[in-house]
């Protein structure tokens, strides 16, 4: 679309009001709304002037002044607004210099994207993210000095089964995968999500309830990198705020119930030049040679992409052994316990592999940027990830799997990969030194201190009588 289309849809959909939309550092939506007057060609020419002091990890307040330039590629109707409003994604510009923000995710995409197309190698990357959410009826939490709990309600738990009332189906803990209803009682609800995705421009696949208790997913199309992001952003949106209005409360918190499975963000992804599929080929699985190295890369560079796949200390409460998490740094085809799977497609358009460590706790443009920055960098230097590994890895003798390589088992430990192994993502200056050490300071302060410190239920049942 361009400027004009979008003045135009405003006009012929009788908008009223206009949202900037952009994701920050850590995958959290933020958003400014204006009167649809001040829609015309200079917003898009000039962009529009916000604080970026008051957004986590960006702006000192001397130099506070950020620019929001909306992309009218990414133009919606937002589907909850009480008034008729036109929402669009930004970039996030340096004012004084008019580049690119070097701590804006969607920024760091682009420039991913660029130095794809520098590199000769491609001119497109694809990526299909599968996230995966929790809705609840209710949440109850606490974080004092004296006190800490969480209680999350839904009547789909089977620990319900005893309360007044209680008309028996209920989801056992694991088996949630696709049961109907009246098992599954969010049917409808993920009906008006999908139909409120619709609305904003997304094309869904797919919905049914997943394994674990209160668990879902919403499969949509895939997109190229940028689109790609928004729409984590927007299914996202959308399906809190449908959640909401019917009284419920979403989440896609990678781990909230003990016990059961926990929510991934599987990413389909495959690289394209001249209109072809570079990933197609006559090697294993119908792969190509360049294929089987951005493999490599993944695998390489696997551990160190997790402080962006796996952005949050709660995301390593999934990546456990026995609840279908890949913590195996391997790869085969159609084969779901490793970490890079290879699925079944017919033609050789839809050949692609599947990254299944990653979850939505982050930004998904730095997941989708890193990703692409270790597939480069795997073609570009022909790693070799070794032999597909087409077993049960779940169920490998210790002697052997002692030697497949493991996921961090946490986000510290994904800290300190980085810091050790980030060359290959400050090629080209898509990510810079400086949003790397900001994003990782804030990581550590922030997140990874406050949960070392403080003590959790279970302490209290192992030590208490100690």
């Amino acid at each position: 679309m361009t400027p004009n289309d979008v003045i135009k849809m405003a006009k012929d959909e009788k908008v009223e009001f206009v949202d900037l939309m952009y994701g920050d550092m850590f995958g959290i939506l933020q958003h400014f709304s204006y009167p649809v007057y001040r829609l015309d060609e200079s917003m898009f020419k000039d962009g529009i002037a916000f604080d970026g002091s008051s957004i986590r990890g960006w702006k000192s307040i001397d130099k506070s002044d950020m620019l929001m330039m909306p992309d009218p590629n990414s133009a919606f109707i937002d589907p909850f607004r009480a008034h008729k409003t036109l929402n669009l994604f930004c970039d996030i510009l340096e004012p004084r210099t008019g580049e690119l923000y070097d701590r804006d995710p969607r920024s760091i995409a682009k420039k991913a994207l660029a130095y794809l197309k520098a590199s000769g190698i491609g001119d497109t990357a694809y990526f299909g993210p599968e996230p995966e959410f929790f809705v609840f009826d209710g949440l109850r939490y606490e974080s004092k000095p004296n006190i800490g709990f969480y209680e999350l309600i839904t009547n789909e738990g089977p620990w319900t089964s005893g309360d007044e009332g209680s008309l028996g189906h209920k989801m056992h803990h694991k088996f949630g995968y696709a049961p109907a209803a009246p098992l599954d009682t969010m049917s409808d609800l993920r009906d008006e999500m999908v139909l409120n995705l619709m609305k904003m421009g997304i094309t869904p696949e797919i919905h049914h309830h997943e394994v674990a208790t209160a668990q879902c997913e919403i499969g949509t199309k895939f997109d190229q990198l940028i689109p790609a992001g928004d729409q984590v952003h927007k299914l996202k949106y959308a399906v809190k705020n449908t959640a909401a209005k019917y009284g419920k409360t979403a989440t896609f918190m990678p781990k909230p119930l003990w016990g059961d499975n926990g929510s991934g963000m599987h990413v389909h992804t495959s690289i394209w030049k001249d209109g072809k599929n570079l990933f197609a080929g006559d090697g294993y699985a119908n792969m190509s040679k360049m294929a089987i190295w951005a493999i490599g890369g993944i695998l390489k560079h696997g551990r160190a992409i997790q402080v962006f796949s796996n952005s949050s200390v709660n995301s390593y409460r999934r990546l456990v052994p026995g609840y279908e998490a890949p913590v195996n740094l391997a790869y085969s085809a159609t084969n779901r316990s490793a970490s890079i799977r290879i699925p079944y497609v017919q033609g050789d358009k839809a050949r692609r592999f599947e990254f299944r460590c990653p979850d939505s706790s982050g930004s998904p443009y730095l997941t989708f940027a890193a990703m692409l920055m270790a597939m480069i960098d795997g073609i570009k230097n022909q790693i070799d990830p070794g032999q597909p590994l087409d077993k049960n890895i779940y169920e490998l003798p210790p002697e052997e799997l002692k030697k497949v390589p493991s996921t961090c088992y946490s986000l510290e430990q994904a800290v300190e990969e980085l810091e050790k192994d980030k060359a290959w993502l400050t090629a080209g200056d898509v990510f810079s030194e400086d949003f790397m050490d900001t994003y990782v300071d804030i990581k550590k302060t922030a997140e990874i201190a406050p949960v070392k410190l403080r003590p959790n239920p279970v302490e209290f049942e192992l030590y208490y009588q100690n």
